[in-house]
């Protein structure tokens, strides 16, 4: 063999042999005579490999009517090449290679073969780990799990140092840790820390590498249907230069299979709650039902007594409170078969911010009467999928509760934003009194209600109308800064 080609073989991190159509060697490299890393055997000798089997040489124990088959397949013509994989067991590890054998000739005449046998334990790790972290992340789980098993996977699969997984609030553009490990700051300073990366990662949706004498940092968008869900960011210490662009393959298979699994277990939350929502509904709208005829009974009656003892000031003034008191429960009847039987939505591209205008242009008069200001910043124009007469609602409900909770002379102040993880976002907020902590999570609870005669059904109607337009409602109240209530809607994708 030239010299040349002798130095370039012997300079390849894999074993190369040559052997004739008996089978015995012919010409080793110099990989092929020094040890496999974890099998044990001391090193070789070029020379004395020369004229032995094969099948004696080969890393990792290849059997002998393998190979026979092999040097058949490819001497006979039937496959250019044959390749397979054979683990193999030492007192160190276990390890596992790739053996390839090729014919050596001269058109069709085969006059020996090549053989090659490369290490790819790591490769057939990271392998292993990404088929069952997706069989892991295949099952329905809460999103919390879901984190859990991600950070699991990925030191198993990689043997990260650190692991932190962060998810996008859904009202604003920040991403808040949801779990992290290895770590020894606190989650808002590696949010804190990460921010620039993540920022890069969303923004270019690939995996983005950072090198340094410390190790390697790869970070991942998690991205679905649903939009940018949040990101992945782990830092090994012994990375190779050579894995880093599997280590990045591997990366970003598990966190689109995370994607999946946090959407998955996203849509079963918002089914078991629709389905809730269904049974309260089914329940509120029969007792409001039966209430109504009792009540017009009653009315009626009140109103026929009213007739009749004109002249008696207190049976007047017990009959005016009865009507009122069924007044009122007529409104609270109304309010449950609203909610309990809503009218069908419909669906259609549409700005809600112009909803708002709307809303704002009919409760003026509200706002003057109080000597409310409302100060108004709006996202640019957008379109999301919307029914305005019931998005309509909604906003005036807010309104009317703001307008109510502010102190008469403040301000309101309406912002609305297009976030980067593709949702429209609108705030109301007023400097009224807070909402006591002990009150703030039964807001959207039916029947719940903190204002005098109030039924407890307006926010609850409020959420279900957001909720069956794929978005969400919220209210957040401290003292010293108010109250807001917040509503995010999906936008629609060109």
């Amino acid at each position: 063999m030239p010299p040349l080609e002798r130095q370039v073989l012997d300079a390849l991190p894999f074993t190369v042999y040559t052997a004739d159509l008996e089978g015995r060697i012919t010409y080793a490299n110099r990989s092929a005579t020094r040890p496999a890393q974890g099998s044990g055997a001391p090193p070789g000798d070029e020379a004395a490999a020369i004229g032995a089997p094969i099948w004696d040489a080969i890393a990792g124990g290849a059997s002998r009517e393998q190979i026979e088959q092999a040097m058949a397949t490819v001497r006979e013509g039937r496959a250019p090449s044959v390749a397979w994989e054979i683990p193999h067991s030492s007192s160190a590890e276990e390890r596992v290679y790739l053996v390839q054998v090729s014919a050596i000739g001269e058109g069709r005449a085969v006059t020996g073969f090549t053989f090659s046998t490369v290490d790819i334990t790591a490769s057939h790790r990271w392998r292993e780990a990404l088929i069952e972290a997706g069989m892991a992340l295949a099952h329905t789980m809460s999103a919390d799990r879901v984190f859990q098993e991600v950070g699991q996977q990925l030191r198993r699969a990689m043997g990260c140092d650190t692991v932190a997984i962060a998810l996008a609030d859904g009202e604003t553009d920040a991403l808040r840790v949801v779990h992290d490990s290895g770590f020894a700051i606190a989650p808002d300073l590696i949010a804190e820390r990460f921010a620039p990366t993540w920022a890069e990662a969303l923004r270019s949706g690939r995996v983005v590498t950072r090198t340094s004498e410390e190790g390697t940092e790869l970070t991942a968008p998690m991205t679905g249907g649903e939009g940018v869900l949040g990101a992945i960011t782990l830092s090994c210490s012994l990375i190779p230069l050579q894995r880093i662009e599997e280590s990045r393959r591997a990366l970003e298979t598990i966190a689109a299979a995370a994607a999946a699994a946090v959407e998955r277990a996203r849509a079963v939350q918002r089914l078991g709650h629709k389905r809730q929502l269904e049974a309260i509904a089914e329940v509120t709208a029969g007792v409001a039902h039966e209430l109504r005829n009792p009540l017009f009974g009653i009315s009626s009656a009140a109103q026929l007594l009213r007739f009749r003892v004109r002249e008696d000031p207190v049976v007047e003034k017990n009959v005016g409170r009865i009507l009122r008191e069924v007044e009122r429960l007529n409104s609270m009847v109304t309010s449950l078969l609203e909610y309990g039987r809503p009218g069908p939505i419909t669906l259609a591209p549409g700005d809600p911010d112009a909803v708002w205008d709307e809303v704002l242009e009919n409760q003026r008069g509200l706002l003057e009467s109080r000597a409310v200001l409302l100060e108004r910043s709006r996202a640019p124009s957008t379109s999301c999928a919307i029914d305005s007469q019931q998005l309509s609602q909604v906003f005036t409900n807010l309104l009317v509760n703001a307008t109510d909770a502010a102190p008469e002379g403040s301000d309101l102040t309406l912002t609305s934003s297009v976030l980067a993880n593709g949702q429209w976002r609108c705030r109301l907020h007023n400097g009224g009194p807070p909402i006591p902590p002990d009150v703030l999570p039964r807001v959207f609870e039916v029947f719940f209600s903190t204002k005098p005669g109030g039924s407890g059904i307006g926010l609850a109607l409020c959420k279900r109308i957001v909720e069956e337009h794929g978005g969400s409602v919220s209210l957040e109240s401290a003292p010293e800064r108010g109250t807001s209530a917040t509503v995010v809607l999906p936008l629609v994708r060109a």
